[in-house]
C-alpha cells in the first residue's frame, strides 16, 4: 500500500498534472483580477486552498450564466502537492552519482522555491509608514486590513492599546477585548460602506460621532481596485458585564481629523476607533530631508529620496542612511523602501516589509543556477569529447 501510494506521488504523471492545475488557475485568476484587482484575486486564488470561478456578470449572457462555477486547487493545495511530488520523486530515485548533482541541485532548489513562497504567504507582512519632514514615526499601517482599538491613554509615559483584527468581527458575535474586563458585540459589519448625515432615528448608535453629527452608514460593494481604499464601518456595542456602556458607530475614515469617541467606565475612559491596522516598533524613523527631482522642465519624477535616522533605545543601533530606488534600509529585521510622498511634498511614505524567509528564493535560484551550469557543462565537455579524433 505504502509503495503504491509512493508510487503515485513521486509519478511523474502527477507532474504534469499538477503544472497543468497551475496554468487553469493562473488563467482564471487572470481574468478576476479585471474584477477583483490583484490582491484579493491573490487571496482568492493562490492564498487558498480551494476556490470556485464564477461566470462574470457583465460577460455576454452574464445574467443567465452567473450559476456557472468551475471549483478548482487553489494555490496552497497545488503548491503542498508540488511540494509532495518533488520531494518522493527526488528520494525514490536518489543516488550520489557524479551525472546526477546537477538535477538533485535544480530539484532541491525547486522545493526551496516553493517553500520560500510559502513562507513568505504565512509570514511576511507589508505595511506604509508616513514620516513628516524633521518629525518622526513608530509605526506603519496597512490600508488593506482594519482593526478594532480601545486605547488607554490615562498612563503618562506610554499609550495601552488593545486591538482585534476586523477579520473576526463577525455580526451577532460578542468578543472579549484583550487585558480588559471588557466585551464587544459587533451588530453591524461592512467591509465598505459611505457615512451619511441623516435626521433618521433609526441608527443603532447612541454615542458617539452618531448621535453628536447625525451620521450613519449605507453599506457599499467592496472595491477591490489597486488603488481603492474601502471604508470600513461598524456599530459596536461595549459591554462590561452584562451591562451595556452604549453603542458607537466606527469608521476607518473617522481618524485623528475627527474628536476622539470616548468609552466610559468605572475604573478609567478609552478611545475606542476602527482604524487601519498599525504595527508598532520599539524605535523611531526620523526624516531629516526629503527630495524630489523632476526631469528639467516638466513635472515628470526623475528620483526621490529620503535622508532618515533611526533613534533606538540602544544609541549604538542608531543608524542614518539614504533611502532611494532600490536602495533600501534594512534595520532589525524591517526592509524600509522608498514608496512615494505626500502630495505637497512634506512628509514621505516608505514601504515596510517584514519578511522572515527573503534570503530563501536567492539561494533556491543560485542552487538552481548552480546544478544547470553543471548539468548543461556535463553534457558540453562529453560533447567535446566524442568530436576529438581518434
Amino acid at each position: 500500500m505504502l509503495t503504491a501510494l509512493l508510487q503515485i506521488f513521486g509519478s511523474l504523471r502527477l507532474t504534469v498534472i499538477l503544472l497543468s492545475a497551475s496554468m487553469v488557475l493562473i488563467f482564471f485568476g487572470t481574468i478576476d483580477q479585471v474584477e477583483y484587482g490583484i490582491w484579493h484575486t491573490q487571496k482568492l486564488y493562490f492564498e487558498s486552498f480551494v476556490v470556485a470561478w464564477q461566470y462574470p456578470a457583465l460577460w455576454p449572457a452574464g445574467d443567465q450564466l452567473t450559476w456557472l462555477r468551475i471549483p478548482m486547487f487553489g494555490g496552497y493545495t497545488i503548491g503542498s502537492l508540488m511540494l509532495i511530488n518533488l520531494t518522493v520523486a527526488y528520494t525514490r530515485r536518489f543516488s550520489l552519482k557524479a551525472a546526477k548533482i546537477g538535477l538533485y541541485a535544480i530539484h532541491s532548489g525547486l522545493m526551496l522555491l516553493i517553500v520560500s513562497e510559502l513562507l513568505t504567504d504565512l509570514l511576511a507582512v507589508e505595511s506604509q509608514m508616513t514620516v513628516p519632514e524633521n518629525g518622526r514615526a513608530n509605526y506603519s499601517q496597512t490600508v488593506r486590513e482594519n482593526e478594532l482599538v480601545l486605547i488607554d491613554r490615562s498612563h503618562p509615559d506610554h499609550d495601552q492599546v488593545h486591538a482585534i483584527p476586523a477579520e473576526i468581527l463577525k455580526p451577532g458575535h460578542t468578543l472579549d477585548i484583550p487585558d480588559t474586563s471588557l466585551r464587544a458585540r459587533v451588530l453591524h459589519f461592512y467591509p465598505n460602506a459611505q457615512l451619511v448625515r441623516t435626521s433618521d432615528a433609526s441608527s443603532p448608535a447612541n454615542r458617539g460621532v452618531a448621535t453628536k453629527m447625525g451620521v450613519t452608514a449605507i453599506p457599499r460593494a467592496p472595491d477591490y481596485s489597486e488603488k481603492a481604499i474601502n471604508t470600513a464601518t461598524a456599530y459596536i456595542e461595549i459591554l462590561d458585564g452584562d451591562a451595556s456602556l452604549g453603542t458607537w458607530l466606527l469608521a476607518n475614515v473617522l481618524d485623528e481629523r475627527f474628536p476622539p469617541q470616548t468609552v466610559q467606565t468605572y475604573e478609567r475612559d478609552y478611545e475606542i476607533a476602527l482604524r487601519f491596522q498599525r504595527h508598532y516598533y520599539p524605535f523611531e524613523i526620523e526624516l531629516l530631508d526629503f527630495a524630489h527631482d523632476k526631469y528639467p522642465g516638466t513635472d515628470i519624477p526623475f528620483n526621490f529620496s529620503s535622508k532618515v535616522i533611526t533613534h533606538h533605545p540602544e544609541p549604538a543601533k542608531n543608524q542614518q542612511a539614504l533611502i532611494y530606488m532600490n536602495h533600501p534600509l534594512r534595520y532589525e529585521g524591517l526592509t524600509f523602501y522608498q514608496a512615494s510622498f505626500s502630495p505637497d511634498e512634506t512628509a514621505t511614505i516608505l514601504q515596510v516589509v517584514r519578511n522572515p524567509g527573503w534570503l530563501l528564493p536567492y539561494f533556491s535560484v543560485l542552487l538552481m543556477g548552480l546544478g544547470m551550469t553543471y548539468q548543461f557543462g556535463l553534457h558540453f565537455i562529453k560533447y567535446l569529447n566524442k568530436r576529438k579524433p581518434a
